[in-house]
């Protein structure tokens, strides 16, 4: 994982795919899915060092790429967002390998910001490098999945005592548009639309500790928890979403009331559920 992705993943050709290959036009609408871009793994030589060859399309996902067209100022950090919704929302499944100049024409842009946000990815654990090959999207089981919970709750469940003893009602009340848009997502039913808003409600929650050390661990570990699992569904249904952005709503009453007895079952149950 701490290798150079950057060697392994196939550096050297020139940029936007195999040497003496025609040239990819920049796409000017909407990416392709990133479910059509999966390797089979055959062996096939492909550009840059990874394989593009004989990688089968599946059904449109769900949930899609960013539909506007990628803008060069800004270009790593947009793919690197793509990437991780499209993670969340199990169109990079676990088990697939990718690589990054198929990834790269789907985008409209060279493999370069594509190799880039994987590894960054890779240093979020949440994508592993193949030689010559690309990116494999890491396997996890449930084990992990509950490991992640319990250290969340070590980190969170003290600071958010502490906060209710020690914050003032109205500062909880100007949370409360971050809950309610937890809830709306939820009933949208998408996996990678909660993802994002559950992850900024807590990330302001925590925020009113000022330790910004504690924020960056904390998201970091909720993102990792965020991750569909091997074999499983792509996060919760859309029951699971609504029953869990309604626990933020209410954890939030009772942070206002400060109801410390209230608020110690909410975050116990909320971190219980995670896993």
């Amino acid at each position: 994982m701490k290798q150079d992705l950057q060697g392994s993943a196939g550096a050297g050709a020139p940029e936007g795919g195999a040497p003496g290959a025609a040239r990819v036009p920049r796409q000017q609408g909407v990416p392709a899915p990133l479910d059509d871009v999966r390797e089979r793994g055959d062996g096939l030589p492909g550009a840059r060092g990874e394989h593009t060859h004989s990688e089968r399309p599946i059904p449109q996902p769900r949930v899609s790429v960013p539909r506007s067209p990628v803008q060069r100022s800004s270009v790593r950090g947009q793919i690197l967002d793509a990437l991780r919704t499209a993670l969340v929302a199990g169109e990079l499944k676990p088990g697939e390998v990718y690589s990054a100049p198929v990834l790269g024409e789907r985008f409209g842009v060279s493999a370069t910001p594509v190799r880039e946000a994987m590894q960054q990815l890779s240093l979020e654990g949440a994508v592993e490098v193949v030689p010559n090959r690309g990116f494999r999207v890491v396997e996890r089981g449930r084990r992990e999945l509950a490991e992640l919970a319990e250290v969340r709750a070590l980190i969170e469940v003290p600071v958010m005592l502490r906060l209710a003893r020690t914050v003032p009602a109205e500062r909880w009340a100007e949370l409360r548009p971050l809950a309610e848009e937890t809830v709306r997502a939820a009933a949208s039913g998408s996996a990678a639309t909660y993802a994002d808003s559950d992850r900024a409600f807590h990330r302001a929650l925590l925020g009113l500790s000022g330790n910004e050390q504690l924020v960056r661990i904390a998201e970091d570990l909720h993102r990792r928890a965020q991750w569909p699992l091997v074999g499983g569904p792509v996060r919760h249904g859309r029951a699971e979403l609504v029953a869990d952005a309604a626990e933020h709503v209410a954890l939030l009453d009772a942070l206002i009331d400060r109801d410390l007895d209230v608020v110690r079952a909410l975050v116990g149950e909320h971190f219980a559920g995670a896993s």
